[in-house]
């Protein structure tokens, strides 16, 4: 198991936490935070690494999970994951054919339907990106016994629902039920 000696916390006992015996809880959210802030360091350098804005990612992302799973996408389902206007998927999708990351191809069944195709050029530029850090991580989680998994697992979906206004929501941040992804495939931005 791979046992890192904890950075040095945020400062958090003063303001939110006043109980000494707190102490330990809050540096787990401390170390959450730490987590949280490398993933958003992560999420900056892939998207400056392939020239793309959040949005662009995020579609990218959904569109790799839909062709893992053989599911087939159209500007509109993409519209609705993203919660953005079908005016700004247009603009979207045009951008991401534009930079050869994306293709439309015509409805096999409907002849007025297109579907979004992601390139392989673009899997393997994520590929590229991704791949060591993906592995890495997945190295970190396998690294865990059995029970440290369970143990972190519930913590983090437990965490999830604190965040929601009643205390069950487990939802992305686009609305959907978070998927649970595959390490080992095709690592998504």
């Amino acid at each position: 198991m791979v046992h890192n000696k904890p950075a040095a916390p945020y400062d958090a006992t003063g303001y939110w936490y006043t109980s000494s015996n707190e102490e330990r809880g809050v540096e787990v959210l401390n170390a959450l935070r730490r987590y949280r802030a490398a993933e958003s360091d992560m999420r900056k350098r892939t998207r400056d690494s392939m020239g793309m804005g959040d949005t662009d990612l995020a579609a990218l992302r959904f569109l790799v999970r839909a062709q893992r799973r053989g599911d087939d996408v159209n500007a509109k389902d993409l519209a609705s994951h993203l919660g953005i206007t079908s005016a700004s998927t247009s603009v979207l999708i045009g951008r991401l054919v534009s930079s050869g990351h994306l293709t439309r191809n015509p409805h096999p069944t409907d002849k007025r339907g297109v579907l979004l195709t992601v390139t392989e050029e673009s899997h393997g530029e994520v590929r590229s990106t991704l791949s060591a850090m993906h592995q890495r991580m997945i190295a970190t989680a396998e690294s865990l016994s059995a029970d440290e998994q369970a143990t972190v697992a519930l913590f983090l979906d437990a965490m999830a629902a604190s965040l929601s206004a009643d205390g069950s929501d487990t939802t992305s941040e686009t609305g959907r039920a978070a998927e649970p992804i595959d390490a080992r495939a095709t690592p998504s931005a």
